[in-house]
């Protein structure tokens, strides 16, 4: 259960329990490496669906390299402002858009033009580099 470190990641950053401890008295902490692993571990399968769910693709690429160049797990909408300012800026469109989107919560009018969906492959690739030499 790869999603089970970035859990307890964002369980300890929380710390704030339902009942019971603070889950830092009862939780150690997750190995970095442990994190970059979860992290990294649903690429693939982001990649098969970013025809069909580019924003939501797009967004979580963004979080991934968020959280392995801060540790930080971060919203959608956060990471996509960490990664905005370090694309350059012809990379940058294609974030705009998602984390537009996403904060206007316009789900089912996704749409792309086709010259932002022609951008799409070179930002994710862009975005893959930075995480693949981060992990």
């Amino acid at each position: 259960m790869p999603d089970l470190a970035l859990l307890i990641t964002m369980v300890l950053a929380g710390d704030h329990p339902l009942t019971g401890p603070p889950p830092a008295q009862v939780l150690d902490p997750v190995p970095h490496a442990d994190l970059v692993r979860a992290s990294v571990a649903g690429i693939p399968g982001l990649l098969d669906d970013l025809d069909g769910d580019t924003r939501n693709v797009v967004l979580t690429f963004a979080r991934i390299w968020t959280t392995l160049a801060t540790g930080e797990i971060r919203s959608k909408d956060a990471a996509a402002k960490w990664a905005l300012a370090q694309l350059p800026p012809e990379r940058r469109r294609v974030l705009e858009h998602a984390k537009e989107l996403y904060l206007s919560c316009r789900y089912s009018e996704e749409s792309w033009s086709d010259e932002l969906k022609a951008q799409v492959r070179p930002h994710v690739d862009e975005v893959l580099a930075e995480i693949d030499r981060l992990s």
